[in-house]
């Protein structure tokens, strides 16, 4: 297993909540760290944070939804550090509402976003992760892979299809040396799409616990494959 002093990885999405508690809990680990943002503004406040703990982090605007934007990503990352060991997959958004009033321009982006981006980085990833000897894919899903719920027709379509992209690729990249693993956190205390707006979150599980799963993966030895991490909070609110 290689040392963490000598991996590079690569979070989507990460300039802040769930992908910027990622990034952290990987720099601190030693990881050399770049983050992807949709706009300058957003990466470079998330940069001057993190260039504090880790003053060679980098890091690139990249829509999720243009694959030429994740193609374009992924050459960054190389043409910067060399290498590419770790990369999650965090960028997502969510659009809820009734099936039958949902506008299929917000349907799509959500499909767009959290399916299409994490197989366009991926597909670009791959390649480079073979000439760096190996690497590991973290998906960030959601227990909404599993679990449909009313007015979630976008957002559960796409985490069903995450988990299902986690899965095949698993299966097709494992004898190349790259693992690939989906966490699935239950509710976490973020902005994320407003949904926690108004509610009391202490119950919740914080963005730093999601990292912290991502941290154990890729810390287990090369031997092993776990494909799939389940977290929820340990006290919800009783029904």
């Amino acid at each position: 297993m290689k040392k963490s002093r000598d991996r590079v990885a690569l979070v989507t999405g990460g300039t802040r909540g769930i992908g910027f508690a990622i990034a952290r809990r990987l720099a601190s680990d030693g990881f050399a760290v770049a983050i992807s943002g949709r706009t300058e503004a957003s990466v470079q406040t998330a940069l001057e944070k993190l260039r504090k703990e880790k003053p060679d982090a980098a890091g690139f605007v990249a829509d999720a939804r243009r694959e030429e934007d994740q193609e374009s990503l992924i050459a960054s990352v190389e043409q910067t550090f060399g290498r590419l060991d770790v990369l999650v997959n965090n960028a997502g958004i969510g659009e809820f509402g009734p099936v039958d009033r949902l506008e299929p321009e917000r349907f799509r982006a959500v499909v767009e976003t959290n399916l299409l981006g994490p197989y366009y980085a991926i597909r670009a990833a791959a390649p480079l992760m073979k000439r760096s000897g190996g690497g590991f894919v973290v998906n960030i899903a959601s227990l909404a892979s599993i679990n449909a719920f009313a007015g979630g027709a976008a957002y559960n379509a796409s985490k069903f299809g995450l988990l299902g992209l986690s899965d095949a690729a698993m299966l097709d990249l494992r004898h190349d040396g790259i693992r690939v693993a989906a966490v699935l956190p239950g509710s976490v205390a973020t902005e994320f799409g407003d949904s926690h707006a108004g509610r009391e979150s202490s119950w919740m599980l914080s963005p730093e616990d999601v990292a912290e799963a991502v941290a154990d993966l890729v810390r287990f030895p090369d031997r092993a494959l776990p494909s799939r991490i389940e977290l929820r909070p340990t006290r919800p609110p009783k029904k």
